[in-house]
């Protein structure tokens, strides 16, 4: 089902929502009660959702009485480790109040790149979402490498959506849209949409959130936003807090418009 605008979403057949690390961990913890609900709203409406959340790193680094993100691969694969279990945990327990199962699916850049792996993997979400499961995705950080590590889970989300043919991406962070600089710089402004196909001259993105837990940031998101919005899925940018709005299709956020699909 193509998409041409922001409400489209509303009725989309399959969404992909992102959700970053600073908008699920720490003080924001409380959230995922907030996103829950509005991933549940719109399973109840029959759109299918994949949930691409990053956090488990972020989530597992108190218990690892770490107070700020790991550089060494080891350190976070352990935090990973911890993490990514109190992650679902926190997700299928906001959940169980909709009657809503969620399927964890762990994956590594190889597991879309090898065409076995992809088949599989394919395969495994196209039956989750028959089965009315919410899957919720996050790179394997535990097994990847520096060498195979998507980079950001901007970069899965957009891949994601490729491999499920997904209608819409809606990639969420701690702010409202993309700007035309960095927010907090004078004279940044707003961008509502971008056209396919547009380089976006003259625009200057940062690279890391303001929380410095996760790995994203602007810069990433116009990247991932590309990627999926070429492949023909609308892409929405905006933040954590409208994410209600957002999959109500309302017109907030920066809104990258789809490639026509042949």
């Amino acid at each position: 089902m193509a998409i041409s605008g922001r409400d489209g979403i509303r009725s989309a057949r399959r969404v992909v929502v992102k959700v970053g690390s600073s908008s699920i961990s720490g003080k924001n913890a409380g959230q995922i009660a907030h996103l829950v609900d509005a991933l549940a709203e719109a399973h109840g409406r029959g759109t299918e959702i994949i949930l691409v959340s990053s956090g488990a790193i972020a989530i597992g680094m108190p218990f690892l009485e770490l107070t700020s993100r790991p550089t060494d691969l080891a350190t976070q694969q352990a935090a990973a480790a911890v993490g990514q279990n109190v992650l679902i945990y926190r997700y299928q327990d906001s959940l169980d109040r909709y009657d809503i199962v969620a399927g964890q699916v762990l994956l590594t850049a190889s597991d879309l790149e090898i065409p076995s792996h992809r088949s599989n993997a394919q395969r495994a979400m196209e039956r989750l979402l028959a089965l009315r499961i919410l899957p919720i995705v996050n790179e394997n950080d535990t097994v990847a490498t520096h060498e195979i590590r998507f980079g950001d889970n901007d970069r899965l989300a957009a891949l994601v959506s490729i491999l499920v043919d997904a209608d819409a991406l809606v990639l969420l962070s701690d702010v409202e849209a993309l700007y035309t600089r960095p927010p907090s710089e004078p004279g940044a402004e707003p961008i509502s949409t971008v056209p396919a196909g547009d380089p976006l001259t003259g625009v200057t993105f940062g690279d890391i959130g303001a929380a410095g837990v996760g790995t994203g940031g602007a810069a990433t998101k116009v990247s991932a936003a590309r990627l999926a919005a070429d492949a023909g899925a609308g892409v929405l940018v905006t933040s954590t807090s409208r994410v209600k709005e957002a999959l109500g299709g309302a017109n907030i956020g920066t809104w990258f418009e789809p490639t026509p699909r042949g």
